[in-house]
């Protein structure tokens, strides 16, 4: 699964901005919906393009290693999915 860091990124930039970063913020600085930023902020496991994930990094400054992970599932989760197939 990917894990996306969207909520420490804003996070760190309140905190050397000192001020309030929004979601509509996010969204008009990077052209991303609000409604994808949402979902990928709260719904773990939430898939997104590859260009979203560019333009977050260069809104935040940050490498896609800050931004997301891959947290490997366990192997009996994955053998059940692999069997529902």
């Amino acid at each position: 699964m990917i894990r996306f860091h969207l909520k420490e990124l804003i996070a760190d930039k309140e905190f050397t901005e000192k001020r309030r970063i929004t979601i509509g913020e996010i969204a008009k600085e990077t052209g991303i919906n609000r409604m994808t930023l949402s979902k990928i902020i709260n719904h773990p496991g939430h898939s997104t393009v590859t260009d979203n994930i560019d333009k977050l990094c260069n809104y935040f400054d940050c490498r896609v290693e800050q931004l997301i992970t891959h947290i490997k599932e366990d192997s009996d989760e994955s053998k059940t999915s692999e069997s529902e197939e």
